[in-house]
């Protein structure tokens, strides 16, 4: 499994521009995305990169994305963003025994859930949705589905807080499991990549057992 170390942040952001200073200030470097586990099926594999970092009450991640089709139709939080232009985060923290998905469209509409397994997830109130900040170059618009040659940013900060089913004191030292998606189920080009292999047959990101590891510093 891949396993990544977490910086840490002094100051918490609070727009676009202080994040990405922040991040690379702290030379936050980029892992790449590359497995695309369905490759017969789905050969398709954009240019796709995250870096992370975290402060004792958030975490912040930047997305990087070079694709040859975007959509953004979702229309709402909790819709169906995974059919998007979707950049995901997967999380299971210390002790718990159901994991987070958070899944994020190119232009900001965000799905937050939690359980055990892919059926009969709990979705995040729209509470606890709207204390999750998010920018993306493209702007916060609905875009229909477009071919050609996109680049795209995405920053979230992620309060503890949208881990709604747990108790996080702080993020300080802590070892998450997780894993990190791109997707786009209705685009020109389907495609499946994620940062840690996911070994088996068909597409499935609702595999904790599968996550890596990400140590906060």
């Amino acid at each position: 499994m891949e396993n990544i170390e977490v910086s840490r942040l002094e100051t918490q952001p609070q727009d676009f521009s202080t994040a990405i200073k922040l991040l690379d200030e702290r030379h936050v470097a980029y892992t790449d995305v590359t497995n695309a586990n369905w490759s017969t099926d789905y050969p398709y594999k954009p240019a796709f990169s995250f870096r992370m970092a975290h402060t004792a009450q958030s975490l912040i991640i930047e997305y990087r994305v070079r694709e040859t089709s975007i959509a953004s139709v979702a229309g709402r939080d909790n819709g169906k963003v995974w059919e998007d232009s979707c950049c995901e985060f997967f999380s299971q923290l210390p002790g718990d025994n159901f994991y987070y998905n958070m899944e994020c469209n190119c232009t900001g509409r965000l799905l937050i859930g939690c359980g055990p397994t892919r059926e009969g997830r709990q979705l995040a109130p729209a509470a606890v949705l709207d204390k999750v900040m998010r920018w993306s170059s493209l702007g916060s618009d609905d875009i229909a589905l477009v071919e050609g040659d996109f680049s795209w940013n995405m920053v979230l900060v992620i309060p503890k807080e949208a881990w709604f089913q747990s108790n996080i004191r702080s993020f300080d030292g802590m070892k998450l499991k997780a894993n990190v998606y791109k997707c786009g189920d209705k685009l020109s080009q389907p495609h499946f990549l994620s940062w840690n292999k996911i070994d088996i047959e068909k597409p499935d990101f609702h595999r904790p057992d599968f996550f890596g590891d990400m140590l906060m510093m």
